[in-house]
């Protein structure tokens, strides 16, 4: 592993990343913004490439209007729907099992549950994993996490570091 420094912070780069294999039921498991997040593929095991993580999600969970200036983000629905919105766009787009949506980093977008749970893959960055991390909170259980369990000081900070913009509520919130 290297050492990178970006002028403010330090960055691990791993160089050497190795094959291995997870069953459907491993990775390190956190309870994120709502829903329970299973981390794949870590910026570790990639050597820096991308990260990947399951999440699983009850209905009406939703994002708020954010922007990550830097990462993309796909997603690809396994089970249920989402609703994907674009601040640039009149139309929602509605995902359900077997779907796929791309965006790039600077897009300002949030996304909601429409079914009773939903169930993704996060294709994303490893500044976005850690983001994930600083934000969440390790599961107890593999369940879907205590309802009022975001600590939004917690997400603020996390944000702060990772380079990720809140600028609203969801907007199926919006009046």
């Amino acid at each position: 592993m290297d050492t990178t420094h970006t002028g403010t912070e330090e960055v691990r780069v791993h160089t050497n990343p190795t094959a291995y294999a997870l069953g459907s039921e491993d990775g390190e498991a956190l309870w994120f913004f709502g829903t329970l997040a299973i981390f794949k593929a870590t910026d570790e095991q990639t050597g820096g490439r991308f990260a990947l993580v399951e999440q699983l999600a009850p209905k009406g969970m939703a994002t708020p209007l954010h922007v990550h200036r830097e990462d993309d983000e796909s997603f690809y629905v396994m089970e249920g729907e989402l609703t994907v919105y674009l601040k640039d766009s009149d139309h929602p787009i509605r995902v359900s099992a077997g779907a796929f949506v791309h965006i790039p980093g600077g897009v300002v977008h949030a996304f909601q549950v429409d079914s009773e749970t939903a169930r993704w893959l996060d294709l994303t960055t490893p500044q976005h994993e850690r983001f994930m991390r600083a934000a969440g909170e390790p599961a107890q259980e593999r369940v879907l996490p205590p309802e009022g369990l975001i600590d939004m000081e917690k997400v603020e900070a996390a944000q702060q570091q990772c380079g990720i913009e809140i600028l609203g509520p969801p907007p199926g919130a919006q009046g």
